[in-house]
């Protein structure tokens, strides 16, 4: 989404476009390298689109433990990306 917001347009621009997708998949690819996934339930090996899956992310601390650690690798990886850029 962040990438979306930078490097998007609001008009049609193929060659925006084009570089969007582009960025969100070198983005995709280093979030896989450092996280192993893209996928909550697999980053987090619980479902929370589930009560049970957020009951248990939560009875075992999974949001403090975990979700900080994603959040800043996130950060870090567009912080790299947005260099690359100017």
């Amino acid at each position: 989404m962040v990438i979306g917001l930078k490097y998007g347009t609001t008009v049609p621009d193929m060659n925006a476009r084009k570089n969007t997708y582009q960025l969100v998949q070198k983005f995709t690819e280093k979030f896989k390298a450092r996280n192993g996934s893209v996928s909550c339930r697999e980053l987090l090996g619980c479902d929370l689109s589930t009560p049970q899956g957020i009951k248990t992310a939560k009875e075992t601390g999974l949001f403090a433990s975990i979700c900080p650690k994603i959040i800043q690798d996130s950060a870090e990886i567009l912080e790299e990306i947005f260099h690359q850029q100017k």
